[in-house]
């Protein structure tokens, strides 16, 4: 922050202010919309795409911006921000072309849709930063390569807990010690929550019910600690990670992990239920300097061989525009895949199953996801979480079962599946080519 004030003061002061299009207009991306509108000089939200054009308008609208041009081509989509006026449209594919445009958030929690838009916005050369931890947890890594490829970046986001943590991890880093642990803090886990359930919840805060039962039942947490462990090169402890319950303060947890156990995994991503500051993150790492030791223990830190390190909030929506300065006017992506996938996040039965069943989506009421490291998935034959929905069943699944690809049918012809297919098979074959490295 303290870098990207000044880069985006300079954008004011040269009247050369960064121009964002954002893809998706539901409760996050309306609050995106007012942030970038109201609170951030030297940025502006030039044109706003949604499958619904209501939904594009109403972000404008409820963040004071009534003069809106409804365009269809991207000649218009040019020809309005040329001449200032905010542009709205149902084809997302305009923005990814539109010459003017810096930068994309996309922010519609989607697979198969995001998949078809972020394909199109690297093929435009379009930094793009995603919103979208689902996305980003089952084909993230196979995007990163064609983003590279095209010279552009593609990140996660700060404000959600992802970023929050990567940002934390980068410090500690930066200071000289060894992150072993990345976490997340939740204040409720239930796999079984559905849309039923968190019905009332989401009315009250002007949520999609599905939406809010993800969050619930494990599954959002899920992806946004996937997406750390491929963007830190972590992994989990154990299938659904080891997810204490825990009522005190996160520093008094550093006891409670096997130091040996997380330098053995490189590290690992994991989450605790009802600990403070909630809904914070937190950062366990060591220092190996007996001299550092000493200091640590002055500055209140404790004896180790853990050290905590935690953020007591996450902003979600009022740290995007920050991330989308970082990368157009720093080039700092904010968090992106690393490499391989580490972690997966696979679907896991929330009833019994019967053959013949269709799969519902994300946050619904038949599956739920859980992480599972990547070798494991790989090797078992895992069912990606982000790929269930529309999945038909062969067979019948008991509750709290894994889903593997042998026990569905998958819907015909999805960018999604044949993306995930070419993720698996790069990146199989650049770990084949190391293996040859090193035996060589």
């Amino acid at each position: 922050m303290i870098i990207v004030d000044k880069a985006l003061q300079d954008c004011v002061a040269t009247g050369n202010p960064v121009k964002v299009g954002m893809i998706g207009a539901g409760f996050m991306g309306r609050g995106i919309a007012n942030q970038i509108i109201n609170s951030v000089p030297g940025m502006e939200l030039v044109a706003i795409a949604n499958r619904r054009l209501e939904g594009a308008k109403r972000a404008y609208q409820e963040a004071g911006v009534q003069e809106l041009l409804d365009v269809e081509t991207t000649t218009a989509l040019e020809e309005a921000i040329s001449q200032g006026k905010y542009a709205i449209t149902e084809d997302a594919k305009l923005l990814c072309q539109a010459e003017q445009i810096d930068a994309l958030i996309e922010v519609t929690g989607t697979i198969e849709y995001a998949a078809g838009i972020v394909m199109e916005a690297i093929a435009n050369r379009k930094h793009v930063i995603l919103m979208n931890a689902e996305l980003d947890g089952t084909i993230g890594s196979i995007l990163k390569v064609y983003a590279d490829r095209a010279g552009v970046i593609l990140s996660a986001c700060d404000g959600d807990q992802p970023g929050v943590q990567m940002n934390l991890y980068r410090f500690v880093k930066s200071i000289g010690l060894t992150p072993l642990l990345c976490g997340n803090i939740k204040g409720l886990q239930d796999p079984y929550r559905n849309p039923t359930t968190q019905e009332g919840f989401a009315r009250r805060w002007g949520q999609k019910p599905h939406m809010v039962t993800s969050f619930a039942d494990g599954t959002k947490i899920s992806f946004e600690q996937a997406i750390v462990a491929n963007a830190t090169g972590m992994k989990v402890a154990q299938r659904g990670m080891l997810g204490y319950d825990f009522k005190g303060h996160v520093d008094e947890m550093t006891g409670m992990y096997d130091v040996e156990q997380l330098k053995e995994l490189g590290g690992i991503v994991d989450y605790v239920v009802g600990a403070k500051p909630g809904p914070g993150v937190f950062v366990f790492a060591t220092h190996d300097d007996p001299k550092q030791q000493h200091y640590l223990n002055l500055y209140k830190l404790g004896e180790g061989p853990l050290y905590s390190f935690y953020t007591p909030y996450h902003l979600c929506h009022f740290e995007v525009p920050l991330s989308v300065a970082r990368v157009v006017l720093l080039q700092d992506a904010v968090m992106s895949p690393i490499g391989k996938p580490q972690v997966d996040v696979v679907t896991t039965a929330k009833i019994d199953l019967k053959a013949g069943d269709m799969l519902d989506g994300i946050g619904f009421y038949m599956t739920y996801g859980q992480c599972e490291n990547s070798e494991v998935a790989l090797k078992e034959n895992l069912l990606p979480m982000g790929l269930a929905e529309g999945c038909r069943l062969k067979r019948d699944i008991a509750k709290d079962s894994v889903l593997t690809y042998d026990d569905v049918e998958l819907p015909s012809n999805r960018l999604c599946d044949q993306l995930r297919a070419e993720q698996n098979a790069y990146f199989g074959k650049v770990t084949l080519k190391n293996q040859k490295i090193a035996l060589s």
